[in-house]
């Protein structure tokens, strides 16, 4: 192309043009408007180039203007555009900016309106306030104006009635008392004639006493004599009282009843005079009021003295009818009403009160046993623990029995007759106290009246009720004063044993308050005690009744173990839990827990405890036993002793000096006379030379050693060795003590002495309850007595045997409740092993009671801690950090920050200090460090607890178990077994030498019929039964022999031999796949296996009938009938190792169920290596594994919950183990068995197999644990799950179904944009390489491993690299965990998170493609496009009707069976997709039931 040089000059263009054209220039030459060439042929040629290019030329110039022209008319056409838009924009955003200010004024003035109204209402609400407050004030003060004139006016009328009540309360005061001078100046005339007055009231006294008197015989004519001495000292009382009454009444005569001020009465007073204000409300509850409504027929509330017809109330038993008439008769002889038959006078052994006292004796009492008083020497056998402990310290039971109302339950006529026979039990001759012990055994048996109103209507009175109402119908207007006294001196002695019953209690009150002045007092006291301190259990004591002859308080002397004694003043009602507090006081004792009272009698002592046990109760025993041995009841020499029963956990014998003294005199009077025994010789001396040092001092000689010598050695150690060896050996102990070298002061070594006793013997230094197990696990007995001390709770039987210890770390809760009233109250005991005791005893309250105080007090005062659950290091320092289960001290530093919720701890495996949440700790309750034990049980789940706990069940020891004969099947086999066929000639012979045989013991030869009845009497199964027996004995040798027939059973054991080698598998299954089938069978292979094992001699033969055994109980449970006869089969055989995990095996397949499949390869080995814990590897998704414990009867369901523990996951919700065998994973039913589901893939593994083959196949398998349900999954909720199991996954087979999100992410399934697979191809490069920058070259050849197959050829390699490697430097400061939960946070926005895939073909639907996705999730079935991975279509869950499934195909049901639609796929993943649609629905199912259920009421 030819370039010009001026394109607007022309000439200068046609000579450019020329010369390069034609060339030289005299060729050519230019005119002034042509060009002249030489030359026609050259001028033809030359011409038509020029000519071309003039044309170009003239063409270039005419476009440049066409173009140009084009330009400018674009550009007008361009402004006049823009102009009209801006004209017209102009115009429109004129006309709406005029339309904005508008609304922008109104909406400005309507906000300023709205502000003016809320000031004014402001203003308006504040003045309408402040008015109200006016109003109110004024209003409240005229109000309290008026109320303060109301109460003056009131207090004004109540004064005056208060001076009115007074003043009519003194009147009737001065008229009882002139009344009671105006009856005694009339006794006064029939007295003879003394000179001086007071010897007329002494004789007039005297003669009372002597109206108490009964005749006694003969033979007491001598003791009664002796007694006059005593009689003169209780006489002087009387006379006392007289006097005081005299001048009372001539005060009262000489006093003048002057007005009574209104306004002088101070508010004082009426404080004081409350009690007496409310006895004055009382008085319309009168007794003859009460007579009237309640009495029966025509009896009146009046004195009488003839026999009733009926009772004074109403009763429903004929025992109580009959025992109220007797009662009747019995206080009429008391106070003298009713003359007493002479005759039978010595035969007292004959009468029917006799044989109540007989039924106190002998049959219906536990009498104490052995000789626990400090004062008496010790007569016990030389044993460990002598049976002694418990008797000694567990409360009698009363002596009160049911014979009492036995003995009154005479038979009833009509008639005449019905007199008569009531009158048979008080024709006795009775003392005074044995018609006393009568009235109120009655009502001490009687049932309490606040449990009869559960069984009888409210307006019915009790019993006890009724024997008031006798006594006080015989006080009323009763002219007798002998009688009158008699009646108030038995209505004390009742007050004192028991209340009546709500109902009548106001009217006894009211009457005692109308008594003579002599009783009013006492007898309101005594009705007061008894209502406070409850209904006694033993009628009164002589001692009761001398003290209710003169008024006076009992005095009980109460011995302590340093020697001396105390004198304390007690009452009926006068309970251990006060005299203890007395006796405390006095002796200024501040530590007085565990301080409790002893009574003894002769050789036999007790406990009374130091609560509300009864003084009086005890004391009346003491005198019913003296009496048994004929003595009197005065004459009983019984004692009380103050000592230490029990020791706290948390006891320091430096806080009270007085506590420690008394308890080291008790430890050494207790080791002298055989009551605390050293078990080391050691030990002995050790407190021997402590004696010395205490005595003595530091420095000792020989003498002195030998004098003391009998103080601190019992008598029967100190004769086993030579005097002076002793002196010698405690010498060189006291020489060589730590104490005698530092001089430490003698109240050190006694505190010593106490600490040494309390962790010697903390069994002698227990509260003992007799108890009944009513449900919990298994004890030898189920009736034995608990034992509670400073180390815990110990479970004794009657010999003194620990049953089970228990240490107060390892019980979680005690509680009691009312349980059924045949066994009366309960407690329940839970353990830290998953136990749960409930115990049933009289004492339930006071056990829980202590025990819980004992938790709490040591919680209090713990410094030990468990983490529960795992607190990370925090931003603040201060926040202690720790793992689950560690150990944390609690120290005592409350300067570091602590609250209320939190607690300065030392974490004792990191030894570091901080704040630790109570929320997330446990305090356990102990002073000393606990055990590891301890803190692994309080880290397990329940189950984990439970399970230890059976493993851990204490075993017999063996003495005990030699001394058990073997319980054989002898006694069962008389009633199941069948006839034992008839012995031929030969056999007879040879049995002869070695004995009989029976079906019931071992023998070598194969059955020909089933042992029980019930098997032979079904044909089908004779043969299997028959057939299992052979096999059982050739378990244990093969021996290659031809036999035409074998049995399971034998060959097994190996007591047959076999034709060729068996497998033990294939025996075992021979033995149990038929039991397992038919019931019937179960049986039968117990008997046979317990037949083998019964009386044979070979060891080897034993060893494998116990594993076959053991086997079988893992499978099934014997039925009820052999059940029992099995257990003690086991029991008697605890020298077998595999025995009591038979006992536990059975116990467990009772509760759990019976299995399914016989047992599995792995049962069977690892029990012939005698191994019975199984352990069982699992695999996790990130490439680890671990080992479990897997039991015979642990289900899919626990282990997986075991496996979520273990792993410190939040829950097991979703996950499941999964069974690999091959190219095939499958997920195994959480309701199943284990080893049941293990068996059943083995077995359908084995027959798809083709050919037979002689040695059993193996089948490798693999167990892995991962996420099977995505339902409530969120990322970053659980760490660990999400690190370990939602990230990535072993790839095990390209045909398996992957559960975890990085490879179904890797696999191309997610529908992502580029964007999306770079970062996260980041977080995915993170977690492979960490920081490791020197991995960044490898990125192209591990490209795979972190972007979509899909989407890998989008991009270069080269740019992958560069993007992945901006996109980890974002995440450089974030840890590799921290890397995955981004990863998972990130897909967790996309509807497929959490699917599963399977690649089908389908044929139903013609708009969809052949080969399509499906993804089933949380939210139902989708149906995915192969290329775009667009969601074609979602069914939920609600919306499926049915699915079915095979080897080949998947189909599912849309809506309803009849107008839905069907979806059919072709794949080999059928079986997968209906298991997983399957658990979903069933999860979804369970949450929705768990929703509609109600909760039980808090």
């Amino acid at each position: 192309m030819i370039k010009l040089p001026l394109k607007n000059n022309t000439r200068q263009c046609c000579i450019y043009i020329c010369q390069r054209v034609i060339g030289k220039e005299n060729e050519w030459k230019i005119g002034r408007t042509k060009i002249f060439l030489k030359g026609p042929q050259f001028r033809h040629q030359c011409f038509y180039f020029v000519k071309m290019s003039f044309l170009l030329f003239v063409h270039s110039a005419c476009r440049k203007h066409f173009l140009k022209q084009r330009r400018s008319a674009v550009i007008i056409q361009t402004a006049w555009r823009g102009y009209c838009c801006r004209k017209n924009f102009k115009m429109v955003r004129k006309f709406y900016i005029s339309k904005w200010i508008m609304l922008g004024f109104e909406r400005l003035q309507a906000l300023f309106r709205s502000r003016q109204l809320v000031k004014q209402y402001e203003a308006a609400r504040a003045s309408v306030i402040k008015f109200q407050a006016l109003c109110r004030g004024y209003l409240m003060r005229q109000k309290t104006a008026e109320q303060m004139k109301a109460v003056c006016v009131i207090q004004a009328y109540a004064r005056g009635m208060f001076a009115r009540r007074s003043f009519q309360r003194m009147k009737r005061e001065q008229q009882r008392r002139l009344e009671a001078r105006r009856l005694h100046m009339k006794d006064d005339k029939h007295l003879l004639p003394i000179p001086r007055e007071k010897k007329a009231k002494e004789a007039a006294h005297r003669i009372e006493k002597e109206s108490l008197a009964v005749p006694e015989p003969k033979d007491n004519a001598e003791k009664l004599k002796k007694q006059d001495a005593v009689n003169d000292k209780n006489e002087a009382l009387y006379d006392v009282i007289s006097d005081q009454e005299m001048d009372l009444e001539a005060k009262t005569q000489m006093q003048k009843l002057n007005e009574v001020d209104l306004d002088a009465i101070p508010m004082a007073m009426v404080l004081e005079e409350e009690e007496e204000e409310e006895s004055d409300d009382q008085a319309e509850y009168t007794f003859a009021k009460f007579a009237a409504t309640y009495f029966q027929g025509s009896t009146t509330h009046t004195y009488i003295r003839r026999p009733l017809r009926h009772p004074l109330l109403y009763h429903d038993e004929k025992d109580d009818i009959l025992a109220s008439l007797a009662v009747w008769n019995v206080i009429l002889q008391f106070m003298g009403d009713l003359p007493e038959q002479v005759k039978n006078t010595n035969s007292k052994r004959n009468s029917e009160v006799t044989q109540i006292y007989d039924s106190f004796g002998k049959k219906s009492h536990l009498q104490p046993t052995g000789s626990y008083s400090p004062d008496l020497m010790d007569n016990r056998k030389d044993n460990k623990f002598s049976k002694v402990i418990s008797s000694v310290k567990l409360k009698h039971n009363s002596k009160m029995t049911g014979k009492v109302g036995y003995v009154l339950a005479l038979p009833i006529t009509n008639g005449e007759d019905m007199s008569r026979e009531e009158s048979t039990v008080s024709e006795r001759p009775m003392s005074n106290l044995e018609k006393v012990h009568y009235i109120t055994a009655n009502a001490i048996q009687s049932p309490d009246i606040r449990d009869k109103k559960e069984v009888h209507h409210a307006f019915f009175p009790f019993y006890r009720d009724e024997i008031y109402c006798q006594i006080c119908k015989q006080l009323t207007e009763n002219n007798k004063k002998q009688s009158r006294n008699r009646g108030w001196i038995l209505l004390a002695l009742c007050l004192g044993s028991f209340a009546p019953s709500d109902k009548f209690e106001k009217y006894l009150q009211n009457f005692i308050r109308g008594g003579p002045l002599l009783h009013v007092s006492y007898c309101q006291e005594r009705l007061r005690r008894t209502l406070m301190n409850g209904t006694r259990s033993e009628p009164p004591s002589w001692l009761e009744l001398q003290a209710a002859l003169d008024k006076k308080p009992i005095i009980l002397s109460v011995t302590l173990m340093n020697g001396s004694s105390i004198t304390v003043s007690a009452d009926s009602a006068s309970t251990a839990k006060e005299i203890c507090q007395l006796v405390a006081d006095k002796m200024k004792l501040k530590d007085t827990f565990g301080f409790s009272l002893y009574i003894a009698l002769y050789d036999k002592a007790w406990s009374l405890g130091s609560e509300r046990e009864h003084i009086m109760d005890a004391i009346s025993q003491c005198e019913q036993l003296q009496r048994e041995k004929g003595g009197h009841e005065r004459h009983t020499p019984w004692r009380l002793y103050f000592r230490k029963e029990i020791f706290t956990p948390w006891h320091n014998s430096k806080e009270d000096p007085v506590s420690t003294e008394l308890i080291y005199h008790q430890i050494i009077r207790g080791i002298r006379y055989g009551e605390y025994r050293c078990e080391k010789e050691e030990d002995l001396v050790e407190i021997g030379a402590k004696y010395c040092y205490i005595q003595f001092g530091a420095s000792i000689q020989n003498e002195l050693v030998l004098k003391i010598l009998q103080e601190c050695i019992p008598a029967k150690q100190l004769k086993s060795k030579h005097q002076e060896k002793w002196v010698s050996l405690i010498t060189y102990a006291h020489a060589k003590a730590p104490y005698t070298q530092d001089r430490v002061s003698p109240q050190s070594v006694k505190e010593q002495l106490v600490d040494f006793a309390r962790f010697q013997w903390p069994l002698l230094f227990s509260r003992f309850f007799d108890v009944t197990k009513f449900s919990g696990p298994s004890l030898p007995k189920n009736h034995f007595i608990v034992a509670v001390n400073c180390k815990g709770i110990c479970f004794l039987d009657g010999s003194e045997k620990r049953l089970l210890d228990l240490s107060f770390p390892e019980i979680t809760g005690i509680h009691t409740s009312r349980a059924v009233k045949t066994f009366g109250q309960s407690c329940t005991l839970t353990t830290l092993r998953a136990e749960e005791f409930v115990l049933t005893s009289v004492n339930s309250v006071v056990i829980a009671e202590l025990v819980v105080k004992f938790l709490d007090e040591l919680k209090k005062r713990s410094q030990y801690a468990v983490a529960m659950q795992e607190t990370k290091q925090q931003d603040d320092p201060s926040i202690l950090a720790f793992k689950k289960g560690d150990l944390l001290i609690l120290t005592q530093d409350k300067s570091q920050g602590e609250s209320q919720d939190w607690i300065y701890a030392q974490n004792e495996r990191t030894d570091k200090f901080g704040l630790v949440s109570r929320d997330v700790i446990y305090v356990i309750p102990t002073v000393t460090k606990p055990s590891s034990q301890i803190l692994g049980l309080l880290t397990m789940s329940p189950e984990q607890r439970r399970l230890a706990s059976l493993n851990s069940r204490t075993e017999e020891t063996e003495e005990e178990e030699a001394k058990v004969k073997p319980y054989t099947l002898e006694e069962f086999s008389y009633e199941h077994f069948r006839v034992p066929e008839k012995e031929s000639i030969s056999k007879a012979v040879l049995h002869k030498s070695r004995g009989r045989s029976y079906l019931w013991a071992h023998s070598r030869e194969p059955l020909k019929q089933p042992l029980l009845k019930k098997v032979c009497t079904n044909p089908d199964l004779w043969d299997l039964a028959c057939q299992s027996f052979t096999d059982i004995l050739l378990y244990i040798i093969s021996i290659n022999i031809s036999l035409s027939f074998c049995s399971p059973i034998m060959r097994y054991m190996g007591d047959y031999p076999s034709k060729q080698e068996r497998f033990p598998v294939e025996l075992t299954d021979q033995i149990f796949v038929a039991a397992i089938q038919e019931e019937v069978l179960r049986d039968e292979i117990y008997c046979q296996i317990m037949k083998q094992l019964t009386e044979n001699n070979n060891r080897y033969s034993l060893n494998n009938g116990w594993q076959l055994l053991w086997l079988c109980t893992g499978l099934f449970p014997p039925s009820k009938p052999l059940l029992s006869h099995a257990q003690k089969f086991m029991e008697t055989r605890q020298k077998e190792r595999l025995a009591s995990d038979c006992r536990r095996r059975i116990q467990r397949v009772m509760r759990s169920g019976c299995r399914k499949w016989a047992p599995h390869n792995v049962e069977v080995e690892a029990i012939q290596r005698n191994i019975t814990k199984i352990s069982h590897k699992i695999y996790f998704p990130n490439g680890t594994e671990q080992v479990f414990e897997v039991g015979t009867n642990t289900k899919v369901r626990s282990l997986c919950q075991t496996v979520a523990s273990k792993m410190e996951l939040n829950s097991s919700e979703g996950f499941s183990l999964f069974l690999k065998i091959a190219d095939k994973v499958i997920s195994q039913n959480e309701a199943d068995y284990f080893f049941d589901s293990l068996r059943q893939v083995s077995d359908l593994t084995r027959k798809n197999r083709p050919g037979k083959e002689v040695v059993p196949i193996t089948v490798n398998y693999q167990i892995h644990f991962m996420r099977k349900l995505w339902l409530n999954v969120a990322p970053g909720k659980d760490l660990k799950a999400d690190c370990i199991f939602h990230y990535h996954q072993v790839d095990m087979h390209k045909m398996i179904l992957i559960f975890q999100e990085l490879p179904k992410y890797l696999r191309g399934y997610h529908n992502c944009s580029k964007e999306d697979a770079i970062q996260l191809a980041g977080l995915i490069f993170k977690v492979h390489a960490n920081n490791d920058k020197t991995q960044y070259a490898s990125l192209p050849k591990i490209l795979k491993e972190l972007v979509p197959e899909n989407m890998i050829r989008t991009a270069s390699p080269e740019e992958w690299r560069r993007n992945i490697i901006s996109a980890t430097n974002k995440h450089e400061q974030k840890s590799v965990d921290e890397a995955k939960i981004a990863f998972l946070k990130y897909i967790y926005r996309w509807p497929t998170f959490g699917s599963a895939f399977f690649e089908v073909k389908q044929t139903s639907e013609p708009n969809f493609p052949d080969i399509v996705l499906i993804a089933i999730n949380k939210q139902g079935v989708s149906l995915i496009h192969p290329k775009t991975k667009e969601i074609l279509m979602v069914y939920p869950f609600t919306k499926i009707s049915n699915w079915s499934s095979g080897n080949t195909y998947f189909h599912m049901t849309i809506g309803n069976l009849v107008r839905g639609s069907r979806i059919l796929c072709e794949t080999s993943l059928g079986y997968k997709m209906d298991d997983l649609l399957t658990s979903y629905v069933q999860l979804l199912m369970n949450a929705v039931n768990k929703q509609k259920t109600p909760r039980p009421p808090v």
